[in-house]
């Protein structure tokens, strides 16, 4: 999908500064000047696209009760597609990005437990073939706000 100019706007927006109230999509077609709707469809359409996979609120997880950890693994690029296809069905991944090193695959997970966190582990190293997956649970919490504006150039 190419992304036009009021997409990349819309993206920016809704990154740092959603509505919240009873028709937020209403909201942020006034910011942009188009209509309810056109919002809708057009975060749909970049949703399925791929260029974005989720659309929701960040919560802090142990203040809901949950526990969370940062995962590394090393995957073959033969087996990428796979790893990739088997982390991400998990609702419980936050974030999954390659980087350019030996454990070139990082993900976080949420889960409402430890037990929970290694068994999502394990089904992930079972359908991709891979592992051992690095379980890094944080013994200090940082928070920052990262927004990714999306501009041209």
């Amino acid at each position: 999908m190419h992304m036009d100019g009021t997409d990349k706007k819309l993206i920016t927006l809704i990154q740092a500064d959603f509505p919240i109230e009873e028709r937020p999509y209403a909201a942020v077609g006034e910011k942009l000047g188009i209509p309810e709707q056109e919002v809708i469809d057009r975060i749909n359409a970049i949703m399925e696209s791929g260029e974005i996979r989720r659309l929701g609120a960040s919560f802090d997880s142990r203040k809901v009760g949950y526990t969370s950890t940062l995962c590394a693994v090393h995957v073959p690029p033969e087996k990428l597609d796979a790893a990739i296809a088997a982390i991400n069905r998990f609702h419980n991944v936050t974030h999954n990005y390659e980087r350019n090193h030996h454990y070139n695959v990082w993900f976080t997970l949420i889960a409402p437990s430890r037990a929970r966190i290694e068994e999502i582990i394990g089904e992930i190293e079972a359908d991709a073939g891979i592992g051992p997956v690095i379980n890094l649970p944080a013994s200090r919490l940082f928070k920052i706000q990262v927004d990714l504006p999306v501009i041209d150039g």
